[in-house]
């Protein structure tokens, strides 16, 4: 007998269970939380340390066990305290690839109170440099990349004199910089965290939001987002092993080693696969670019079991010509989100690799990552949804002035716990405007079905208007994804001076297709009025931020002009 959602929750939540809730103050009110989450970071490191000699991170040929980790981190947050001055409070910024020296900072920084700053690695200098001012950052840890980019520009002695000082890693330092190695020196076996008080409330991160519209935002997350994220997808897990009629302990050795596909700097990257790595006591394979052929490699090589990254990630490697030609059994899973995921895209897994476990999650960098997740039976019945809401989190579907929706109404989706940030960093009026009344307002439009399940609509911003009818994007696109010749796409308003809008599409092309064909392909799939009236092909990828979202400003600005 199928075990029903209710009944998994209340099983994995009672008192006394691993995922045992509570009320705790917070957004406003209260907010439900994981009893047994830890507290803070510094906490999920010390017990990171009790894994020993299991391999924690793995790059190319380098393996890093989580001692070792622990002991660099370690000596690296004293050598930020006494010789850096770095203080609670205080911020660090990151700016590197995915290298294990970006794990190693983000650690050593936590574990000392002071705020981490994970800056993008691919932003230009300039960009680096607005990241640096706006969160104030007092050192700067970089890969010779950034370090090489931040010498070109006229303010890059404040890096050095009165501005944040410059630590570089794989690569050379500048005058007046030093390496992260001769930073950190001599690691003792008996190296201790330095002293501080941490509160779950403290501050502990600024990530800075995809900025696809104006600046970006510095996304201000606490220490209990940090400690409550891995076990939102530990939950996950387990409500995804329980439904399937299996019991968690029937997994317990076997060990989870997950290929990261996307960038550290990103919430889906740190929260929803390193740091949940670092509970798990599993094993973090890293790649210095993602690239789907190098991905089968190194899958066959450490047996990678899992695989979390963007849709597009898995797209990719489903296409790769070589896919064949290696041995990935032993990948079991396979996750994704930070994007809209093609219900075509769930089609060719369950075609080209049976068996696989593919999962859908939904967050964002205010959620710190998972807040929505759909896997399993639950996933193949429902492609569409990107699921049921975590145990601690709650959703409302709102209309413009924040009233609520009722079941199967499109409205915004807005949502409430622990994973929620505390606001952004210096901006009263965006933060006073995006929570409210202690929720979190999207900027997606959803539904809720009878189940609870939600489904994505459209981001507000991008659906398209055309003479007082709806278009969602989302949908046009899914619709062109179904078609053989279609690799990728992105469906983008065009003015017009009658109807307001127009709906059309960027595509690109893995076999020849014209607009005629695919406008009868569409017009069986969707109603007339939603059919793009002009298609642009494009021989190179589309544009993405790191997390994998299509930049439709980019898009439009390319295609259409400025507006």
């Amino acid at each position: 007998m199928t075990v029903t959602h209710d009944q998994v929750r209340a099983r994995l939540t009672g008192p006394g269970q691993l995922f045992e809730t509570e009320e705790v103050p917070g957004h406003g009110g209260t907010v439900r939380t994981w009893k047994h989450a830890p507290r803070d970071f510094r906490a999920l490191l010390e017990t990171s340390r009790f894994h020993g000699d299991k391999v924690f991170l793995i790059y190319e040929d380098e393996h890093l066990t989580y001692e070792e980790h622990f002991r660099r981190a370690a000596t690296l947050a004293r050598r930020l305290v006494d010789e850096y001055g770095v203080g609670k409070g205080d911020r660090v910024a990151i700016a590197m690839r995915n290298y294990p020296e970006w794990v190693i900072a983000f650690s050593a920084t936590l574990a000392i109170g002071a705020i981490a700053v994970p800056l993008n690695a691919w932003w230009t200098p300039q960009e680096l440099e607005y990241g640096l001012s706006d969160s104030g950052a007092k050192v700067l840890i970089a890969d010779g990349e950034r370090a090489a980019g931040l010498t070109g520009l006229t303010g890059f002695t404040a890096l050095t004199g009165s501005g944040p000082a410059l630590i570089v890693t794989r690569g050379e330092a500048p005058e007046g910089a030093r390496s992260l190695e001769d930073v950190i020196g001599e690691v003792e076996a008996g190296v201790t965290l330095p002293p501080v008080e941490l509160s779950p409330e403290d501050p502990a991160t600024i990530f800075y939001t995809s900025g696809t519209t104006g600046r970006p935002k510095g996304a201000l997350g606490s220490h209990r987002n940090l400690g409550q994220s891995p076990m939102t997808v530990a939950y996950g897990l387990y409500r995804t092993l329980i439904r399937a009629g299996r019991e968690p302990g029937e997994t317990a050795g076997q060990r989870r080693v997950t290929l990261l596909t996307v960038p550290l700097f990103h919430v889906t990257g740190c929260f929803a696969v390193m740091t949940t790595t670092m509970f798990s006591g599993g094993g973090l394979v890293l790649m210095y670019r993602w690239d789907p052929g190098r991905a089968l490699e190194l899958i066959e090589r450490e047996r990678i079991t899992g695989l979390t990254g963007v849709p597009t990630n898995v797209w990719q490697l489903l296409s790769h010509p070589d896919l064949n030609r290696y041995d990935i059994s032993s990948l079991s899973g396979l996750g994704y989100g930070g994007a809209p995921a093609p219900p075509k895209l769930l089609e060719r897994i369950t075609e080209q690799l049976p068996g696989r476990a593919p999962s859908n999650g939904y967050g964002m960098t205010e959620t710190t990552a998972l807040a929505i997740g759909n896997t399993g039976a639950d996933y193949l019945a429902k492609p569409d949804s990107i699921g049921l809401p975590m145990a601690v989190v709650e959703v409302r579907i709102t209309d413009p002035i924040g009233g609520e929706l009722p079941v199967g109404t499109v409205g915004e989706l807005c949502l409430r716990g622990p994973n929620v940030i505390l606001g952004y960093w210096n901006r009263p009026e965006a933060t006073a405007e995006t929570f409210v009344g202690g929720w979190l307002h999207t900027g997606d439009l959803a539904r809720v079905d009878e189940e609870g399940f939600v489904f994505i609509v459209d981001r507000a911003k991008d659906m398209v208007i055309r003479g007082g009818e709806n278009v969602y994007c989302a949908e046009v696109e899914a619709a062109l994804f179904e078609h053989p010749a279609v690799e990728d796409a992105a469906v983008i308003g065009i003015p017009h001076d009658e109807l307001g809008e127009e709906v059309g599409a960027v595509l690109r092309l893995s076999s020849p297709a014209t607009d005629e064909e695919l406008r009868a392909f569409l017009r069986e799939r969707i109603a007339p009025f939603k059919v793009p009236v002009r298609f642009w092909v494009r021989e190179t990828e589309l544009p993405r931020n790191p997390g994998g979202k299509i930049l439709k400003t980019r898009l439009r600005q390319e295609v259409l002009g400025p507006s």
